[in-house]
């Protein structure tokens, strides 16, 4: 028979596995996987990589340069583009210099012209004294009052007043005329330095467009965070928009869980959770985050999910941002989620 000792020993030992049979741990409200909010970065720009310093795992800063693209043919269009563009200002600086030379020289015909215009209003007065003169003359010569010298005076000084008029009026045309000349001379330079101009600003596009392109040959980090996997090598032919690498911010992440649509009255946004991950053997890790998204539309279970209902039943997709201290939590791994009680509804 067995001693009395050891019979109390394994009826106290059966007493305490009963024990906790019956108290088991609480199930989760949902389970989920972590998840990130990852940035696929692409090549800006085609040609040859030839710098790429990005490795899976590496942790990079916002607008970093992690590499380039071969822009040597960029280089030598914009020097082209910045040639020319100094050809064409030069030609709006010769335009416009040769606008103040002709505008000068109509300014100065028009000073004679106006002076040649006061000439002739005296000359037409002394011609009408000289006209009034030589008429009074011819009749004090019929009275034989004046001699015939005095009346061939009279007449040659009303004769040469009037050759003087009409070369002071030829000379006023002619100044007209080469005003008029100049005048659309200025407006053919100025029409040309408008041109020029516009060529100038076209120019500048075109060279700021070049630049920018050679900008986009920098391979430039879009958003802080660690490097998820990478799709390039140096040497690779790339073109615009073709993925390069993903990267996420792992500071935080979510866990994406499901719920019923018996659990969802009693969820909102902002409520805590707790988050609960293997930490390794035998051990688990439980960190607090809050629900930062909850699905508006059901949908069915997915496949790798385990719930308290089947899988084929209805759900609600939720989001708990959660703190990654020392990124203990990894893209993928299964978490089991507690909602805390939610407080008064503000």
């Amino acid at each position: 028979m067995m001693p009395r000792r050891f019979l109390h020993r394994a009826v106290a030992l059966a007493g305490v596995l009963a024990a906790a049979a019956c108290v088991r741990a609480p199930e989760p409200d949902a389970y989920g996987n972590v998840e990130a909010d990852d940035v696929i970065v692409g090549a800006e720009s085609a040609g040859r990589v030839v710098r790429f310093d990005v490795t899976e795992g590496q942790t990079l800063d916002r607008a970093a340069v992690v590499g380039s693209i071969d822009s040597e043919e960029l280089g030598i269009e914009r020097e082209q583009l910045v040639a020319q563009r100094a050809a064409t200002a030069s030609r709006s600086d010769e335009m416009a210099r040769q606008i103040d030379v002709l505008d000068a020289q109509r300014a100065a015909t028009t000073a004679q012209r106006n002076a040649a215009r006061a000439q002739l209003a005296s000359l037409d007065a002394q011609q009408d004294i000289a006209r009034r003169t030589h008429e009074r003359t011819e009749r004090l010569f019929a009275q034989q009052a004046a001699t015939s010298q005095q009346l061939d005076q009279a007449e040659k000084d009303d004769r040469v007043l009037g050759e003087e008029i009409r070369a002071q009026q030829e000379q006023i045309a002619a100044a007209d005329q080469q005003i008029g000349v100049v005048t659309r001379q200025i407006e053919a330079a100025r029409a040309q330095l408008q041109s020029a101009t516009h060529d100038v600003a076209s120019a500048d596009a075109q060279v700021a467009r070049v630049g920018e392109r050679i900008r986009k040959s920098d391979i430039r980090n879009s958003v802080k965070g660690t490097v998820l996997a990478t799709y390039a090598k140096a040497g690779e032919v790339v073109q615009p928009g073709q993925p390069l690498y993903r990267i996420a911010n792992l500071d935080s992440v979510d866990v994406r869980a499901y719920v019923g649509e018996t659990s969802l009255a009693g969820i909102r946004l902002g409520q805590n959770a707790e988050v609960t991950i293997d930490a390794g053997p035998g051990e688990r890790r439980t960190v607090t985050g809050a629900i930062s998204w909850i699905s508006s539309q059901a949908e069915f279970t997915p496949t790798p999910i385990q719930t308290r209902d089947e899988r084929a039943d209805l759900v609600y997709a939720v989001k708990i941002r959660v703190p990654n201290e020392n990124q203990a939590l990894k893209i993928g791994m299964p978490a089991d989620v507690r909602f805390t009680a939610p407080g008064p509804r503000q």
